[in-house]
Parts: C-alpha cells; structure tokens; sequence
C-alpha cells in the first residue's frame, strides 16, 4: 500500500514541482533592441548666389549701336524681394546713349514665382505694377501675371528718349518690396554701361 502511494505520489510531486518553478520564473519578453532615433538631417540653408560681373550680363556693340543685356531674376535667403542680375532697390544702373537700340534675354530663375519686366517712366514714386512701357516693346510678355518659373523673354527696342527709367517687375507689389533696378538713357554717353552703387 506505501509502495502503491509512494509510486502515485512521486509523478504528482514531480509534476507540481515542476509546474511551481516554471510559475515562479519570469518570462522574459523577446529581447528587441530599443529602436535607435536617428534625427532628420537640417536642411541645408541655401546658398546666396553670387552676382554675376557686369561685363557678364551687359554687352556692347559700338558700331551698331547696341546693347544687349542677359537679365535673370534669382532669389536669396531671406530676402524681402527677388532680384535682377543679383541686384534690387536701385543698386544697379544701367546706362545707354540715346537712340541705341537695346536687346535683353531675360529669365525667371526664381522657383517659387512668376515675375516680368517692363521699362517705366520714374515719377515720384514707384507703382504698385507694371503698366505702358516707356518704349514700344520694353517689356516681357504677361507683365502684370507674371511669366511662371523657368520661363524666358526676349526683346528688343531703341531707347529713343533721355530720361530716368525704372527697369521693373510688374508684377503687383514685386518692384514695390525691391525688385527694380535703374536705366538711364543718356545724351551724353558714349557707350553703354553699368554702374553699381556702392554700399
């Protein structure tokens, strides 16, 4: 009979030991290594573009009497306005002799905004946008919409008249927050130049 008890309670025993050991050990979760945050790289700020020399954008032809100008409008970190050839607010002048017949390529190098351009009278005070040329064909096409980024104009007109001009986006508010420059159309000039005002 102690036999017989002795040989059912041994598995049991066993069995409940086992069960007790396995209950009072700690299930470790499934080790995962913790995921490692790599912070997001800083967008690198961009790069003021260096103005191009005058002698890049402007070019003279004494014996027939012209000028050709590559005109580009860029943008720079935080600037209030777009700029011409790298310049805004009048820092740059253009000056031609009178009865010289003036040719631009221009282009919208901004790529965020449609911007144009248009030779305007100076009076006062600066529009608010583009309206007549001062001379037939002085501007870009859709001077108050806009030609959109990456877009390019040509043309070519004689500054037939001495004055002061404003060489502007007419674009509303665009000349207004600084994007003009000067062109002096000037009777006693000889040859066609441009002058940078000095800061």
């Amino acid at each position: 009979m102690i036999q017989m008890l002795r040989s059912f309670w041994m598995p049991v025993t066993a069995a409940l030991a086992a069960a007790l050991a396995c209950a009072g050990r700690q299930q470790s979760p499934s080790a995962e290594p913790a995921p490692v945050s790599t912070p997001a790289p800083a967008a690198a700020a961009p790069v003021p573009r260096p103005r191009p020399s005058p002698s890049d954008w402007l070019a003279t032809d004494s014996a027939n009497k012209t000028v050709t100008l590559t005109l580009e409008i860029t943008t720079q970190p935080n600037a209030r306005s777009a700029l011409i050839n790298g310049y805004g607010n009048g820092e740059a002048r253009i000056v031609v002799p009178v009865g010289w017949t003036v040719k631009w390529n221009w282009h919208n190098a901004d790529t965020a905004s449609p911007h144009s351009l248009v030779v305007m009278v100076q009076r006062e005070k600066l529009p608010l946008e583009g309206g007549r040329p001062a001379f037939s064909n002085a501007m870009t096409r859709m001077v108050i919409e806009g030609l959109p980024p990456g877009q390019t104009d040509q043309s070519t007109f004689v500054a037939d008249e001495a004055g002061w001009y404003w060489l502007m986006c007419g674009v509303p508010g665009h000349a207004l927050a600084g994007e003009w420059i000067e062109l002096r159309v000037d009777p006693e000039a000889t040859a066609a130049r441009v002058e940078v005002k000095k800061a």
